[in-house]
């Protein structure tokens, strides 16, 4: 998989590609990522980007030139083009799975008040990452490529993100690990019994209980 991202600040992802899960997809060639300054590609004497806005307000907007061109030149036939937006569409599980099958994400990261309205005409999706605001789309650019390159083939167990929260709907069940009391506090028994199918059930219903208990929304799924 091919990843590029169009932002005016490379630099905030300085170390963030070379660390755990991601550094080990990029050691293993399971994807490529480049860090592209959409600035380059301003034909703005000073290389300016952004503008005030048509009818007044606060903030300065993005500006379509250097983004067209910018998607333009590294466009394939391979290619989805995704704005990272507040206004998008909620990032979910399922939509990192679906992402994982793609060949080459090219990822837009906003700044400023916002984006000429004209820049969504290139893109094939728009999402977000939560219902609040960020100052640019470099963060949740990270978040999407942390989930997504998790799920390349072979870079973790597959049992492992199958087991993930909202896999199935469900909240993750709780883990435990030695030593089997710590501060009074125990290790459940079930989990110590060896008895696989017990533990199995165990761990849904668990999963149902904390679905139920902090996000009953997703029992409507």
């Amino acid at each position: 998989m091919k990843i590029d991202i169009l932002t005016l600040f490379p630099e905030m992802f300085q170390g963030i590609f070379e660390q755990s899960i991601i550094k080990r997809a990029i050691d293993m060639e399971k994807v490529n990522i480049n860090l592209i300054d959409f600035r380059k590609y301003s034909k703005d004497i000073h290389h300016k980007v952004d503008d005030t806005p048509y009818g007044g307000g606060a903030g300065m907007v993005l500006t379509c030139q250097p983004i067209f061109d910018c998607v333009r030149d590294i466009k394939t036939e391979d290619s989805l083009v995704i704005l990272l937006t507040p206004d998008g569409e909620v990032y979910k599980q399922e939509k990192a799975y679906e992402l994982s099958k793609k060949k080459h994400l090219i990822l837009i990261c906003g700044h400023y008040e916002g984006f000429d309205e004209r820049i969504r005409s290139i893109c094939d999706l728009e999402l977000s990452i939560g219902d609040y605001i960020l100052t640019g789309g470099e963060i949740a650019s990270m978040v999407l490529v942390d989930s997504i390159t998790r799920l390349l083939p072979d870079v973790i167990a597959t049992e492992s993100h199958l087991n993930d929260s909202f896999n199935n709907h469900l909240l993750d069940y709780p883990t435990y690990t030695r030593p089997q009391v710590f501060e009074g506090m125990e290790v459940p028994e079930v989990l110590l019994s060896g008895n696989h199918k017990k533990i199995e059930e165990y761990r849904y219903q668990e999963s149902l209980e904390k679905t139920r208990r902090v996000r009953p929304d997703l029992l409507d799924k």
